[in-house]
């Protein structure tokens, strides 16, 4: 079974028509995008977007011998021009199969949003699953048979394919690609770069797909360090990693400070961007965590999980720092990388990058700096990838 993206783009397209923003301003040749719609084998077309004759005539591909019309989400514009040969769109009552005299059979899918799902099955049993934008499935039931190819709003729900990770639909051979592309994120290599975080990929309009041959599917990184200055967008760039996947664990370095109220409106802004799914512990016991099997952990952040252990050993009392205060940091150091070394978890850790600020007017602010940088470069030596965010953009050190 091969599939044609006649369209990758949002139902607008990219870049939108009159809009100004830098993102359409920047998509244009390659990096534009039509509405999405899908050709199935030349004979199932998924979506009628305006221009799919155009669309199909450069990939291309023909519409002849199209059978059957199909549409996935409600369409508010203008009336859609059926082409000449086509036959009327429709749509399949959720949870209700169609049979094509071509062999290919239909099945809708109940969405959480207004919309259909739909799962293809080709005439040899190769299976595909497309969502339209804005929706997830809905009363997934748990599965052993991950379907070789979906399609869906990565970037828009993050959470559907959390939900097909969590369900089993989507596995570690699923070929999961990014469609209805939108101007939220800036084209190239930054929606590569994000994609590839939630192992998935965006492919150009007209390309022609084939579901179930082999794809190299991008490789998740299994550690990451997001490093960051204050209010640079580090945290909201270590949640975006792993939106896309079921059941995270957030652990919480800095606790509840009681009685703090500033520091309470930040912990409520961080709850309310994460996840209902995700769960949450408050502690700066990562090791046994680390050598834990379990779920992904985002742990926000490593500069609180070093303020804790320099209180425990003492170390903002020239004294007792010098009196083994030192050691026992080195050792807690240690043991936290080595436990990063072994981990079978997949693991994004938050830290601050002080380095570069002004140096610190107290002896123990230096000592904290100091200290924060060695942690830094030794937690970062033990990950596949680390990442600087500057001014909410994520430069890519290693990976």
């Amino acid at each position: 079974m091969d599939l044609t993206l006649l369209g990758t783009g949002a139902p607008a397209g990219l870049p939108r028509p009159d809009c100004p923003c830098a993102v359409c301003a920047l998509a244009l040749g390659p990096h534009a995008r039509a509405a999405t719609a899908l050709l199935v084998d030349g004979a199932l077309l998924l979506d009628l977007t305006p221009g799919v004759a155009f669309a199909a005539a450069r990939a291309g591909r023909s519409l002849g011998g199209v059978g059957q019309v199909l549409l996935s989400h409600p369409h508010d514009g203008p009336a859609l021009e059926v082409p000449a040969g086509l036959p009327q769109p429709g749509r399949v009552p959720d949870g209700r199969e169609l049979a094509l005299l071509t062999g290919h059979r239909v099945r809708a899918v109940a969405l959480d949003a207004p919309g259909t799902g739909y799962a293809v099955t080709g005439p040899g049993g190769q299976r595909l699953l497309y969502l339209p934008p804005g929706g997830a499935p809905a009363g997934l039931e748990r599965t052993d048979v991950p379907y070789a190819m979906v399609l869906l709003d990565v970037m828009g729900r993050p959470d559907a394919l959390a939900r097909l990770r969590a369900s089993g639909a989507v596995g570690p051979t699923t070929d999961v690609v990014a469609v209805h592309l939108d101007h939220d994120v800036p084209p190239g290599a930054e929606v590569r770069r994000r994609l590839a975080a939630a192992g998935a990929r965006a492919v150009p309009d007209g390309t022609t797909l084939e579901v179930g041959a082999y794809e190299d599917v991008p490789d998740v990184p299994r550690r990451t360090l997001v490093l960051g200055g204050a209010r640079s967008g580090k945290s909201v760039e270590a949640e975006r990693r792993l939106e896309s996947f079921p059941q995270v664990l957030y652990v919480a370095t800095g606790g509840s400070r009681n009685g703090d109220t500033e520091w309470a409106s930040r912990v409520l802004a961080h709850q309310e961007r994460r996840p209902g799914s995700w769960r949450t512990v408050e502690t700066c016991d990562l090791v046994p965590l680390l050598k834990d099997d379990g779920p992904p952990l985002l742990v926000d952040c490593l500069s609180l999980w070093l303020t804790d252990a320099m209180d425990a050993v003492g170390a903002w009392d020239d004294a007792e720092w010098a009196d083994g205060g030192e050691r026992a940091l080195r050792e807690r150091v240690r043991d936290l990388t080595e436990a990063v070394r072994e981990t079978r978890r997949t693991v994004v850790a938050v830290s601050n990058e002080v380095g570069s600020g002004i140096v610190p007017a107290t002896a123990s602010g230096r000592r904290y700096r100091d200290e924060l940088g060695r942690l830094n470069a030794a937690f970062a030596q033990e990950c596949e990838q680390v990442v600087l965010v500057v001014a909410g953009q994520a430069l890519v050190l290693r990976g």
